[in-house]
């Protein structure tokens, strides 16, 4: 069997989807280098693929500032709970909606779909996280969030595509619906609950707004409040001719340019490391999820 040719066509749109990656990857990379970079040739790195020596600096000055560290560590615990939250909430809705004998299922999805468009606004969610006693807890960062209409309805659509011969015959066999969710409909929805799981994720990871209103305690801080704390900190403290700040454990200067491309890499390195793993549910979760009304 001869190999096949490749047309015209199929190598002009591969040749335009490698420059495309290179264009979408080459920003990445080139903070990436930034980062790692000599201070001294920082400053006139322009477009370099691999800089002459890497050095850490930048990220020892980013870890050893305040309290980081407590910060970072804040981050992943509400973005692993606040995910699970997200999707554990977001299934218990979704599987009854998705039931079209559901009595008053209309009504209750019109309901979900008012409280989708219409908010109360800040005071009134500052007004009930107080009164619920949730101030300067790390529950004001999960619980408001916890509930998200528009995952609700993609995952409802979803559901709505499954077989409904699977689940007649787990009934005829006596399972509840609470099995037939947790042992038929889940492992059967991988791609919406990847697809969910990396939204809510990225949510909270870049969320800083509610630590703002509602945390006091600066030892349950989330990340972005101290990336921005630090970053207005070494704005108004650098250099007016050199934009350079004292290198920890160096004797060189380190610019400004050098610590914000580490912290951008510090920032997003966990999210861009999960993404691979769930990026192959992505596209027919989010599909499939929006097709079914």
């Amino acid at each position: 069997m001869g190999k096949r040719k490749f047309s015209l066509f199929e190598l002009i749109l591969t040749i335009c989807f490698i420059i495309f990656s290179i264009m979408v990857l080459y920003p990445f990379w080139q903070t990436l280098v930034l980062s790692f970079s000599d201070p001294k040739q920082a400053s006139g790195l322009g477009m370099s693929l691999w800089p002459e020596r890497w050095i850490p600096d930048a990220y020892q000055f980013v870890f050893g500032y305040g309290s980081i560290m407590k910060a970072y560590i804040n981050t992943i615990i509400r973005t692993v709970s606040g995910t699970f939250l997200i999707v554990a909430f977001t299934m218990l809705a979704a599987y009854p909606l998705s039931k079209k004998d559901l009595p008053y299922r209309n009504t209750i999805t019109i309901f979900f779909l008012i409280a989708m468009f219409f908010s109360g606004g800040i005071i009134p969610d500052y007004l009930l996280v107080k009164n619920l006693g949730l101030i300067d807890t790390r529950w004001a960062l999960i619980l408001p969030t916890a509930v998200n209409v528009f995952y609700i309805i993609i995952m409802r659509n979803y559901f709505m595509t499954i077989d409904k011969g699977i689940e007649e015959s787990a009934v005829m066999d006596g399972a509840s619906y609470l099995t037939i969710l947790t042992k038929i409909i889940l492992p059967l929805s991988k791609p919406v609950i990847a697809t969910i799981a990396l939204w809510a994720a990225v949510f909270h990871w870049n969320e800083w707004f509610h630590a703002l209103v509602y945390i006091q305690d600066d030892a349950k801080t989330v990340l972005q409040m101290i990336v921005r704390d630090m970053m207005t900190a070494m704005d108004l403290s650098q250099s007016s001719d050199a934009g350079a700040i004292g290198g920890s454990g160096s004797n060189e200067n380190l610019l400004l340019s050098n610590v914000r491309a580490a912290t951008v890499m510090i920032s997003i390195g966990p999210i861009v490391l999960v993404y691979p793993f769930v990026q192959k549910y992505f596209i027919k979760g989010i599909m499939i999820g929006s097709l079914k009304g």
